[in-house]
């Protein structure tokens, strides 16, 4: 029994890195679009007294979450991948994962980005075709990075995503967004 975990969490370790190499393939085609999840910020959804103008009233980035982000954009400008714009929700710690990751290149707020854990579903489905939209339209030049959050990135291309993952996204022939391959900060 040993034996056989051992072999299946071998296989599973070398799957990882030919994903990886695709990921940065894909991100490499014209009209290439990836939604990155901010990088860790402990806790689960807001405070309470949670104020979207007020940083101090939210869930932040901790040290960690900070590196996550500066490697997140070390490995963009190692594999020298062109950035044709870049995307964030308004709260906080999508912000400064783009700040850190993408800076250079002025991240913007865009509300279809927000996050909506806990709003009601008509809401909720209404921003996601929102977001869908803005992500359609785009043909580049360069790479399109989103920071936003977990639900949106679930609802968009119907998988979860870790902190700090990117979720590549590629148009198929009819115009739809799907999945391509994630990213890792390594």
């Amino acid at each position: 029994m040993k034996r056989r975990t051992i072999l299946l969490g071998l296989c599973w370790v070398a799957a990882v890195p030919a994903a990886r190499a695709d990921a940065w393939a894909e991100l490499a085609q014209p009209g290439a679009i990836v939604l990155f999840r901010h990088a860790t910020a402990p806790g689960v959804g807001d405070p309470p007294q949670f104020k979207l103008d007020d940083c101090s009233t939210q869930r932040n980035l901790d040290s960690r979450g900070r590196e996550e982000a500066r490697r997140i954009g070390e490995q963009f400008r190692e594999r020298k991948v062109p950035i044709g714009a870049v995307l964030t929700s308004q709260w906080c710690r999508t912000r400064e994962t783009a700040r850190l990751a993408f800076g250079a290149h002025n991240p913007r707020d865009e509300p279809a980005f927000n996050s909506f854990f806990g709003k009601d579903p008509a809401q909720r489905e209404a921003q996601t075709e929102a977001a869908r939209e803005i992500l359609r339209k785009w043909n580049g030049p360069g790479v399109l990075v989103v920071v936003t959050h977990q639900v949106n990135i679930q609802a968009i291309a119907q998988t979860p995503a870790l902190s700090a993952e990117g979720i590549v996204l590629r148009k198929d022939a009819k115009g739809e967004l799907r999945m391509a391959a994630s990213i890792r900060p390594d």
